[in-house]
């Protein structure tokens, strides 16, 4: 008779133990690690021959077919993808509740329903809820299918009655399999459901597109196998107080990596933006001190961004110090420099430091832009309008050459920019080069 064993498991990663632990030896969760119930401990797996025509064979004589892009209509997701979606591929999109997930897999299905026979199956929301959406954002076509279950079996028999080219799963934490008993959006579950759903698309040739729940941290709920299982991982992000969203290739087996697609919600769905260089840029007629643009690198796009700076006297014992869009330490550091390397006398000031159009900032290439728009506001001077500033700022006080220099000086010069600092000086001579003297 086989021993029967206790087992605890963790809910948000799946990371099993003998015994239970108030903290998650994989994922660090405190709270999460659960009693899994009393399971069999099988017999360990044996050496088998393999079938005939299953041998392993050279890799030189293998024949290799490459691999072809089916593009979806919308080019910002293309370009993520690296040109389209590749037959039999799973594609999983997370993001937080209400960005606007289900909004974009549902235009990609109308855009691709009007030459291919799509299924789209809802196990979060009613048929009649996801066919008022997509009347509202007139993605209504005859090619569209959809079903409305949380079974997997159910589904499984939707896809083989339907015979779709392209299936749409929302989501898959939503969906149970009746086969394992546990909760919907358990590690066992998510696991079973995710393992058939990418094994259809593989045996099927057909690509699969996966909607995933993330964790209040940002991760992507379920266990950490589930990005492993799938061939691509993208992640919908976007600041909610505005209608900026960000499509970012986390993992792609057939593409780039390091590709950023823009994209805008709108009262009639979500609309792409091909060119979003004018997005984080505040033009108006007259200049204003405190304000300065720099070149920052998305993926393989750049972007232009205005920072934006305000010093003032400050009437409380300890000066405010406050930032959005930017790095709250590397503003300090930058601040810290100014007062050492130039004499600015920021100490008994209020800085205020914040991005334009809602973006963030992480890169250390805008931080000569951060010292130039401090440096402007604390003497109230405006920058020339067509001014640019990209670099690296070191303790030395030293600018330093950022990579892909050359891209962005190129698309700086395209947008009728004029790069006064790039890297090829020190702080004192970029500050004084764009006319804000030497003396603070």
């Amino acid at each position: 008779m086989a021993k029967v064993t206790s087992q605890f498991k963790c809910t948000e990663c799946g990371w099993q133990s003998a015994k239970w632990v108030g903290r998650c030896g994989e994922c660090q969760q405190w709270g999460t690690v659960i009693e899994s119930g009393a399971e069999a401990v099988r017999p360990k797996t044996t050496a088998q021959t393999p079938i005939a025509g299953s041998a392993a064979r050279p890799i030189s004589s293998i024949d290799s077919e490459p691999m072809t892009h089916e593009p979806t209509g919308i080019g910002e997701f293309d370009r993520v993808l690296g040109g389209g979606i590749v037959p039999g591929a799973a594609i999983l999109l997370s993001g937080e509740p209400g960005i606007g997930k289900s909004t974009l897999l549902l235009d990609i299905a109308a855009k691709i329903s009007r030459g291919k026979r799509i299924l789209y199956i809802s196990a979060e929301e009613s048929e009649g809820q996801v066919a008022l959406r997509a009347k509202r954002t007139g993605n209504v076509t005859d090619n569209l299918f959809l079903a409305s279950v949380a079974d997997l079996a159910v589904a499984l028999g939707h896809i083989d009655q339907s015979e779709p080219e392209m299936v749409i799963l929302d989501s898959v934490q939503a969906i149970t399999s009746p086969i394992i008993d546990a909760a919907s959006g358990s590690p066992t579950q998510v696991r079973e459901v995710a393992g058939t759903i990418v094994n259809l698309a593989k045996t099927r040739g057909i690509p699969v597109l996966l909607i995933g729940h993330v964790t209040k941290d940002g991760n992507l709920a379920g266990p950490r196998t589930l990005e492993h299982m799938v061939d691509v991982v993208l992640s919908f992000d976007g600041d909610r107080g505005t209608s900026l969203r960000f499509l970012r290739s986390v993992k792609n087996r057939f593409g780039p990596t390091d590709e950023i697609g823009c994209f805008e919600m709108t009262g009639d769905g979500i609309r792409e933006i091909p060119d979003p260089s004018g997005l984080f840029l505040t033009r108006t007629g007259e200049n204003v001190s405190g304000t300065c643009i720099t070149m920052t690198l998305e993926g393989r796009r750049v972007i232009p961004v205005e920072i934006q700076a305000l010093v003032s006297i400050s009437h409380t014992p300890q000066p405010r110090r406050v930032v959005s869009g930017v790095d709250t330490a590397r503003v300090a550091m930058l601040v810290a420099i100014l007062e050492r390397r130039l004499g600015m006398r920021l100490a008994e000031r209020d800085i205020y430091v914040s991005t334009v159009g809602g973006i963030r900032v992480t890169e250390p290439a805008a931080d000569l832009a951060i010292c130039m728009a401090i440096a402007s506001a604390s003497k109230d001077k405006a920058l020339p309008a067509e001014a640019v500033a990209i670099g690296e700022v070191a303790l030395s006080g030293e600018v330093r050459v950022v990579p892909a220099a050359e891209r962005r000086k190129a698309e700086a010069t395209r947008l009728g920019f004029k790069v006064i600092a790039d890297g090829t000086t020190r702080i004192s001579e970029a500050i004084e080069a764009a006319g804000l003297g030497n003396k603070f």
